[in-house]
Formats: C-alpha cells, structure tokens, sequence
C-alpha cells in the first residue's frame, strides 16, 4: 500500500528542468511557497494514458480550477528535461508546469517510486495527485495498489470535484475545417472571443458528408450536437 501523506511537508528538492533550451534549476520552495499548488504525477512522457487522458484534462479544466484558487497546476514525472520539455511541446499544455523528476528523488521520498522493469521502463511514479497548500499536503488521491496502471482517482476532474463539487465543465467542441475557409477561421474567432476551448479538425469530404450531411466548412459540434457552420454558431452562441 502507498503511503498517504496529506498534511505532511512535501520533499525538499531540487528538479533539473529545461526551457526554451536551457538548464533550469527549480527547488520545492520556488514551486510550492506561499501558493495554493495541484501536482499530479504519472509513470511517464509520450505514454498512451499519460498522453490521451491525465495532461490533456488537467490543460482544458485549468482555467478553472484557477478561478477556484489554485495558483499552479504541476505535472511530475520520472523522466528528464529534455523528455519533459518535449512532450509539454507535443501537449501544448502551457497551461501547465512540468516538472522531471530525473533521478527520482521527489518521488522516492513522496514513498511513490515503483519498478516498471518488466515493460523496460525502470524506475518510475506510481500515479497519484494532490492539493498543496504553502508546501503542506492538504489531499491526495492515490491510485488503488492494483497490476497495471489504474487510473480511477488522480483525473482532473477528481481534483476539480475536491475544489467545488459544483463546478460546471466545459463544453466539447469540434470543428470541422479547411485551410484558407473565412467561414472557418470566423467560427474559430468567434469561440476564442468567448474563451471556449475547441478542436479544429481537417475535413475530408466523405467524413464530413458521413458525420453532418453537409460538404461545406466549418461544420461545428458541440458536446455530440450538430450545430452547423459559423453562422449557426454565432446564433447558438448568442
């Protein structure tokens, strides 16, 4: 079983990050003093759950757990800066700070390291999350000792529900596009004006026909309803 230490100090150490293609050197009291901090860790960069799951959400549900207090959201991870700086990259989530736990120190110490061997991979985080008050562990959710990588607790959403059990959560929204459509780049203009995530995705014919019933661009959903194109979004977004 892992060690639940909320209301305990977090390890003091030193992680050697890298930015805008430097050496960083960010100590705990840099990250976590006099803040209200969520940290969420996971066994490593470029993984499928890692990649698909646990950053994405933690980047879209950002904005409001922010509103809601938080300071900073913390990624940790068993791998080094460059991995790290990388795969933040890849993720676009600059909404986010990673941190690489290189040699493993912070995650030892939080009692979290684990040997993933077996796939190739060594040492690495056993997953988990927690709010962190002024350096003070205020609540951690710690994935269940089970084989494989559970991932039940440490979600964004988890966290979100712990800061305000009635947080609404932002819509899905898709846009269908082409490249150089006025159409297109108005709807996505309309919904930045709004503060409104959205994903744009090229649009071949046969799969917007098959998905809309439409061949013109863009073509919007939102949460699984088909909203139509940017005229149509400028009216369902009053």
């Amino acid at each position: 079983m892992f060690e639940n230490r909320q209301g305990l100090r977090i390890p003091e150490v030193t992680f050697r990050a890298r930015a805008a293609g430097q050496w960083q050197d960010i100590s705990t009291a840099e990250v976590f003093a006099n803040k209200t901090v969520v940290v969420f860790a996971l066994p490593g960069a470029f993984t499928p759950t890692c990649s698909s799951a646990h950053v994405p959400r933690y980047h879209e549900l950002a904005p409001l757990m922010k509103a809601r207090g938080v300071d900073e959201i913390v990624c940790i991870s068993v791998n080094d800066g460059f991995v790290m700086e990388a795969w933040q990259r890849d993720q676009g989530a600059d909404r986010i700070r990673f941190l690489p736990d290189g040699n493993g120190d912070f995650t030892r110490q939080m009692g979290m390291l684990v040997d993933k061997q077996a796939l190739g991979f060594g040492p690495r985080s056993w997953r988990y999350s927690m709010l962190v008050r002024d350096g003070v562990i205020d609540t951690m959710f710690i994935e269940p000792d089970e084989p494989g990588d559970p991932f039940k607790v440490s979600d964004a959403d988890t966290m979100l529900d712990h800061l305000d059990p009635q947080a609404p959560r932002p819509s899905d929204i898709v846009l269908f596009t082409k490249a150089g459509c006025p159409h297109c780049a108005r709807a996505e203009q309309l919904l930045r004006d709004r503060g409104r995530d959205f994903r744009s995705i090229p649009a071949e014919l046969s799969v917007l026909r098959a998905v809309s019933g439409r061949a013109t661009t863009p073509q919007v959903f939102i949460d699984g309803q088909h909203i139509g194109g940017a005229d149509e979004l400028a009216q369902h977004l009053g």
